[in-house]
C-alpha cells in the first residue's frame, strides 16, 4: 500500500485547492458507543454554522460531507443520514473521498483509525479525530496526514501521579491490566511518579479475573498510593485489592477503570478514592448551542474535541489561502498553537491567541498568525499530530462507590 513520505505537518505546500473547503465526517460507533455519533455530529454541524456564519472560507460556505450530515436536526442513526453512516470506516472515507472531500473529522474508536488514514493518507487528506485515545497512533505510518484533538492514553500518567503526590505519598505502586493500555499508561505512571520524587515501588501485572496474586504482592510492599490502570478487568481488581487490606482513599483510577461500581463492590469500599476522565464539562453556553442544533441531544461525550477539529481544520485553510489537503495539514500545528516548522510565514510570524473563528480570522486580518485555543482547551499539535494540552475531570469516590466531579488536572508539554 502507498504511503506518503515526510512529515506534512512541517511541509511547505504548492496550492491546489478549488475554492470550496469540504469537511467530512466519520461516524462508525455501534453498539453502546453509538450515542457518541450524536454528540460529535451535532458539534460538527455547529461548528460548520458559525464558520459560514463568519463568512465561510474564502466569502464561500464550508459544505460538510455526507451530503445528508448537513440537513436540518441531529440523528446521525437515523433518517436520512442513516445510510451514509456505518461501521465500516474504510467505506466512510472512501465515500468521502470520492465526494472531494479536502479534510476528514473522525473516526471515535481508536481501532477503526488505521482503516481510515490508509484510505485518506495516500490522497493526501489529513485526518483528525475527535477521540482515538491509543498511544499506538502516534508513530502509526500517515505522512504527517493524522491528528487527533483529544490527548493519547499516555498522557494521563503524570496526572494520576500527581494525585497521589498531592494527596500526601511518598511510596507508589501500580496495578495494570495486561495489553497495550495498561502497559503504556503504567510505564507513563512509574516514570511522572519518579520525576516527582516519589518512590516507585512496583508496577504489577494482571490478566483479567485473575488479579489477587498482583493484589496481594502490592500489599506486601507497603506503598501509601495504588494506580488502577484497567479496563476490562477493572472491577475485579479493585475487589482484591480491598480484599488485600488497602483503604479505599489509597486507590486511583485511570479513565479506564473509573465507573459507578455501586454495590457491585462492598459498601463503603471506594470512599475516597479518586479517578479521572479526560476532557472538559461543556459550558452551558456551549451546550445551549449544540442542542440549539439537536434538541434531542443527551450526551456531549467528545463534543467539544469535534468541533475544535472542524474548526481548526477550516481555520488552517483560511490562513494556507488554501483547501487542498495538503494545505491544511501543513498549517494546522501552527493554528493550534504548536510545533511551528522550519521556514516561512508559520517559522515567524507572531502568533495571537483567539478562542472561535471569527475571531481568529480578525487575527488574520491584522496580519498575525491565529493561536486557536478552543472548546476543549489548549491544543498545541506536536510534530506527531497529538495535542500537547490535555484537560482531565478528577472524579472521588464516597461510601455508596459512586463518583462525583471534584476537580480538574491539566497534562502540558512541550510541542
Amino acid at each position: 500500500m502507498f504511503r506518503p513520505v515526510g512529515n506534512a505537518r512541517l511541509s511547505s505546500v504548492t496550492p491546489s485547492g478549488d475554492g470550496v473547503l469540504r469537511i467530512g465526517v466519520i461516524l462508525d460507533n455501534t453498539g453502546g458507543s453509538a450515542f457518541l455519533n450524536e454528540s460529535e455530529l451535532a458539534a460538527a454541524k455547529l461548528a460548520v454554522k458559525q464558520i459560514n456564519d463568519a463568512g465561510g472560507y474564502k466569502g464561500r460556505p464550508v459544505d460538510l460531507l455526507p451530503a445528508s450530515a448537513a440537513g436540518e436536526g441531529g440523528g446521525a442513526s437515523q433518517g436520512a443520514g442513516a445510510a451514509a453512516f456505518s461501521a465500516d470506516t474504510a467505506a466512510q472515507a472512501k465515500a468521502l473521498l470520492s465526494a472531494h472531500a479536502d479534510v476528514v473529522v473522525g473516526p471515535s474508536d481508536s481501532s477503526h483509525a488505521p482503516a481510515a488514514i490508509d484510505v485518506l493518507s495516500p490522497a493526501r487528506i489529513p485526518l483528525i479525530s475527535p477521540a482515538n485515545t491509543a498511544s499506538g497512533l502516534s508513530s502509526y505510518k500517515n505522512g504527517g496526514f493524522y491528528f487527533r484533538t483529544s490527548a493519547a492514553d499516555a498522557a494521563q500518567g503524570s496526572v494520576l501521579a500527581k494525585l497521589a503526590r498531592d494527596a500526601g505519598a511518598k511510596r507508589i505502586s501500580v496495578l495494570h491490566e495486561a495489553g497495550d493500555y495498561g502497559t503504556r499508561v503504567s510505564g507513563a505512571v512509574m516514570d511522572a511518579a519518579r520525576s516527582l520524587g516519589m518512590d516507585a515501588v512496583s508496577n504489577a501485572e494482571f490478566a483479567a479475573g485473575k488479579a489477587a496474586p498482583a493484589a496481594a504482592g502490592i500489599k506486601s510492599g507497603t506503598p501509601d498510593a495504588v494506580v488502577v490502570v484497567a479496563r476490562d478487568g477493572a472491577q475485579g481488581a479493585l475487589a482484591e485489592l480491598l480484599n488485600a487490606g488497602l483503604s479505599g482513599k489509597s486507590l486511583i483510577l485511570s479513565d479506564g477503570a473509573i465507573r459507578q461500581y455501586g454495590t457491585a463492590l462492598g459498601a463503603g469500599g471506594l470512599d475516597g478514592a479518586r479517578g479521572i476522565l479526560p476532557g472538559v464539562f461543556p459550558s452551558a453556553e456551549f451546550q445551549a448551542e449544540l442542542t440549539g442544533i439537536d434538541p434531542k441531544l443527551k450526551d456531549t461525550t467528545y463534543a467539544a474535541e469535534t468541533y475544535d477539529a472542524v474548526t481548526l481544520a477550516a481555520l488552517a485553510a483560511s490562513t494556507a489561502g488554501d483547501d487542498a489537503g495538503g494545505s491544511i495539514a501543513a498549517w494546522l500545528t501552527t493554528v493550534s498553537g504548536g510545533v511551528r516548522p522550519a521556514s516561512g510565514d508559520a517559522a515567524t510570524k507572531e502568533r495571537t491567541s483567539c478562542a472561535s473563528y471569527k475571531d481568529c480570522v480578525e487575527v488574520l486580518k491584522g496580519a498575525k498568525l491565529p493561536d486557536y485555543d478552543g472548546e476543549s482547551g489548549t491544543i498545541g499539535f506536536d510534530a506527531n499530530g497529538d495535542v500537547t494540552s490535555s484537560n482531565y475531570m478528577v472524579f472521588t469516590y464516597g461510601a455508596d462507590n459512586t463518583a462525583r466531579v471534584s476537580g480538574k488536572e491539566t497534562a502540558s508539554r512541550t510541542p
